[in-house]
């Protein structure tokens, strides 16, 4: 009997499909890890690429970022700068509103001394036209009256006025006499025989006229020299007196009345109190009878020489403005025959009238 031929379950033909597919799958896989690596590969460059982006905008990020922090320095500073010059306008503000203030007060205060200012010239305008009311009944505007032989009751040449009026009397013991010899013979008489000298009551009527002649609007003041200077008014602390109803004129004449004269002359010390006043005389009238016989520095020697009374003079002639007018009356003196030339070149210079009353005057 024929042997049958039996067959396995895998033949060749089996093993090759099985081959077949095999690779087909392995194929298909590699064609897909292909494809997964590329698209993992593009993701990785999109991201990388992202990545970049990102770092290049942090970059710029902190670029922009060093940027703001410098300019918020600056304007930190800016700001800081802005309010210290706004403190210091704050400041020179309050200063500037401060002076304004000052000189709101300060032009509060002139107007009212303005305000005073005319009350007061008011006041003296009242005062005056009362005085001149009173005084109607006698000739011209003179608070005092003076009474001379007939015509002889005024000094030629002689003008009085201004608004701040000084008179100076020389009450140096040479004004006792006209010779040095009377002068020492007087000087040892009783104090009555002293007031009565001729001399010195000319020149106490000389006073008392130009006392007389003072505009009734003027401010005064009557001083006396020899080695000091004295005032004849009340209050010696008051540089200038208004006339008022005359009353501190007729006591500075009557003071005068009592005065002796004695000691040297010191035109030194009156000038530099004339020059001192306050404000400067604008008319100044001087009654003496020669040269100065010392300055303000103490005496070296009992007798004085012409030469230096001169250099005296021209000292205390400097001691005072040329602009002031000086107005001299002079009672010569025996034995200084500079005197007259000396008194007249300094009243000339200034301004001011020169005169010499005759032996007889008034």
């Amino acid at each position: 009997m024929k042997k049958t031929r039996t067959t396995g379950g895998f033949s060749l033909s089996f093993l090759d499909v099985m081959s077949c597919g095999f690779g087909a799958v392995v194929l298909i896989f590699l064609i897909i890890n292909h494809n997964v690596s590329n698209e993992q590969e593009a993701i990785n460059q999109d991201l990388l690429a992202e990545l970049r982006l990102l770092d290049y905008e942090v970059l710029e990020g902190k670029k922009d970022l060093s940027k703001l922090i410098e300019q918020t320095d600056k304007n930190a500073k800016n700001l800081e700068q802005s309010k210290s010059e706004q403190d210091r306008l704050e400041l020179e503000l309050s200063e500037e509103i401060a002076k304004l203030s000052d000189i709101e007060k300060l032009t509060i205060a002139k107007k009212e001394d303005i305000a005073r200012l005319f009350s007061d010239i008011d006041t003296r305008e009242e005062q005056v036209a009362k005085l001149e009311s009173e005084k109607s009944s006698i000739e011209g505007t003179q608070i005092r009256t003076f009474e001379g032989d007939g015509d002889r009751q005024y000094l030629t040449g002689m003008k009085v006025g201004g608004r701040n009026i000084v008179i100076a009397i020389d009450v140096s013991a040479s004004m006792l006499d006209e010779t040095i010899l009377n002068v020492l013979r007087r000087r040892n008489m009783s104090s009555e025989q002293k007031k009565s000298s001729p001399k010195w009551r000319r020149a106490i009527a000389t006073v008392d006229w130009l006392a007389t002649q003072l505009p009734l609007d003027a401010d005064f003041q009557v001083f006396t020299f020899n080695q000091q200077v004295r005032s004849l008014i009340g209050d010696t602390n008051v540089d200038w007196h208004k006339m008022e109803d005359g009353e501190p004129l007729n006591d500075a004449i009557e003071k005068l009345n009592g005065f002796i004269p004695e000691g040297g002359t010191n035109l030194e010390a009156l000038m530099t109190r004339l020059q001192n006043l306050s404000p400067i005389p604008d008319n100044i009238y001087i009654i003496t009878d020669g040269l100065p016989t010392r300055n303000s520095s103490e005496p070296r020697s009992a007798t004085v020489s012409g030469k230096k009374r001169l250099d005296y003079f021209r000292e205390a002639a400097s001691k005072i403005s040329r602009q002031i007018p000086i107005n001299v009356v002079l009672f010569p003196m025996e034995g200084d025959p500079m005197a007259s030339a000396a008194w007249w070149q300094l009243a000339r210079l200034s301004g001011g009238a020169f005169i010499s009353p005759s032996w007889d005057w008034p």
